[in-house]
C-alpha cells in the first residue's frame, strides 16, 4: 500500500517523505474527515518528533494538488478529505459526523459543455443521521 502512496505523491511531481506518506496514510483508513488536530494527534504518538506545522504543511501541499479536499461545513473548523470521486457530504448537527453521499452534480454536464474545467465541487447536506436519530428513539423514514 506503502508504494502506492508513494506513486500517487511521484505523479503529482511532490517530494516523497515520511509525513506526506504517513498523512496519505492515515486520511485514506480514516474516512472520517477528520481535523489537522485529530490528525496530529493520531501521527504524534507513532511519530513523537512530528510537528503540528508538519501536518499543516503537509496537508496545504496536498490541497494545492488536488489530492486532498478541504471541507468547512461547520462553519467553524476545516475538516480533511481524501479526493478519491466526487462527491457531497452530509453534516449531523447532533454529533457532528461528517458522511460521504456518492451522488453527482446534476450541472456537471451542463458546465462541462460549456467548455469549463470543474477542480472541485462542494454539495452538502445538514440535519440528525440515522444513528442519532434511533438512539433518541426517533423513527426513520
Amino acid at each position: 500500500m506503502n508504494t502506492d502512496y508513494v506513486k500517487l505523491l511521484k505523479n503529482h511531481a511532490i517530494k516523497v517523505t515520511p509525513q506526506r506518506l504517513e498523512v496519505l496514510r492515515y486520511l485514506d483508513q480514516h474516512r472520517t474527515h477528520p481535523t489537522v488536530e485529530r490528525i496530529y494527534a493520531a501521527l504524534k504518538t507513532k511519530h513523537p518528533s512530528l510537528s503540528k506545522t508538519t501536518v499543516y504543511n503537509t496537508l496545504e501541499t496536498l490541497k494545492k494538488n488536488h489530492l486532498v479536499t478541504v471541507l468547512s461545513i461547520s462553519g467553524s473548523e476545516s475538516r480533511y478529505d481524501l479526493s478519491k470521486d466526487l462527491h457531497h457530504h452530509f453534516l449531523c448537527t447532533r454529533c457532528g459526523r461528517i458522511i460521504d453521499i456518492d451522488m453527482t452534480c446534476p450541472n456537471m454536464d451542463k458546465i462541462i459543455s460549456g467548455g469549463h474545467h470543474i477542480d472541485e465541487v462542494h454539495g452538502y447536506f445538514k440535519g440528525i443521521c440515522s444513528t442519532c436519530l434511533r438512539k433518541r428513539g426517533t423513527v426513520i423514514g
